[in-house]
């Protein structure tokens, strides 16, 4: 299998999540075997990991910003919550350090992968006050992206950049339901509903106007920011406009399970099983759980697989099990098994 976007971190963030007892002692073992080593070199190189090819290197993230940066001490703090090690703990601190200064960046949409994967688990685990602080930071600088007349948060900015030569007025892409997470945490830990509020309304504009009526989703709408209206419906890493990009489908279906553990609204839970019936049930789907790097791609099955979009795809099935009486946990383990032996 040809995989694409192999995050051993995606995977630990999916493994360690899995809640079904006697189930995960083999994947957590190799998983940890890895993470130890990443630990080690990621301490000694004051860098983060951010992804391994497949050669087996190690990649670091991207200076001087990447989005993937919380991921890993995200990793270490669920490690340390699960071993009590504090070694975990130290490697968690140490990553965050390196990037704790990007939390009142107000020109990129993706501090909610950054800051609630790391900080916020941070608070969760230990209560600390420092932590909890830089999450509301975190999401004050990212609600300045918000725009009512749209009624989404901008996910690109668009001067300067090769967005700007699209002619792109506001873009927002569908990964942008992913740092919606954050904004419901930080009216959860502030009692402010505004972060709340501008959560949900993103989530119900992107439901409107982002999906399909079979459930798959377009990657970027753009938007005119002065009268809302939708400008374009493109794609900016899939195959085609009209193409269901893996990660896309698999970040929509992470974020409405999510939208309804936080609100218990019925309706993000009937949307969340409409894209997993679209995923799971399309004919492109490989048997194996791991897809290819877009539903639609013109080579399949000679199509690079995307490891990233089977991860975020088991997470996603593992918390929808908990709604629906098991139904997707099969599934979501044969995807873990899947991308634990490849």
């Amino acid at each position: 299998m040809k995989i694409i976007k192999s995050t051993i971190l995606l995977l630990s963030l999916t493994v360690l999540n899995c809640k079904s007892p006697g189930t995960t002692e083999a994947r957590l073992e190799k998983s940890e075997q890895q993470l130890t080593a990443l630990r080690t070199l990621s301490i000694q190189e004051k860098k983060i990991p951010r992804s391994i090819d497949k050669n087996g290197k190690n990649i670091w993230t991207r200076q001087p910003y990447d989005w993937t940066e919380g991921f890993w001490p995200g990793t270490c703090w669920m490690q340390y919550e699960r071993t009590q090690d504090e070694k975990w703990k130290e490697a968690a601190i140490a990553a965050q350090n390196l990037f704790i200064h990007h939390k009142d960046l107000t020109n990129d949409h993706d501090l909610g992968f950054i800051f609630n994967n790391s900080f916020g688990k941070a608070y969760r685990i230990t209560g600390e006050e420092k932590y909890k602080q830089v999450l509301i930071d975190a999401a004050n600088a990212l609600i300045t992206r918000f725009n009512k007349n749209v009624g989404c948060v901008q996910s690109w900015d668009v001067v300067d950049n090769w967005q700007s030569k699209r002619g792109w007025k506001f873009p927002v892409i569908v990964d942008n339901l992913m740092n919606l997470e954050m904004l419901f945490e930080a009216s959860e830990i502030t009692g402010n509903n505004r972060y709340r509020e501008i959560a949900i309304t993103h989530a119900n504009t992107t439901m409107q106007n982002h999906f399909r009526p079979d459930g798959s989703s377009y990657h970027v709408l753009d938007y005119n920011p002065e009268t809302g209206a939708i400008s374009a419906k493109v794609t900016a890493q899939g195959y085609s406009d009209e193409s269901a990009w893996s990660r896309g489908q698999a970040w929509g279906l992470y974020a409405y399970i999510m939208c309804y553990r936080y609100t218990k609204d019925k309706k993000y839970l009937d949307f969340a099983e409409k894209i997993a019936t679209f995923i799971l049930n399309h004919p492109n789907y490989p048997e194996d759980g791991v897809p290819y790097w877009d539903f639609n791609a013109p080579n399949i099955p000679d199509e690079p697989r995307d490891a990233s979009s089977g991860a975020i795809i088991a997470s996603a099935l593992i918390e929808l099990s908990d709604y629906t009486g098991d139904r997707y946990m099969q599934q979501a383990l044969h995807i873990l098994d899947s991308l634990a032996g490849s």
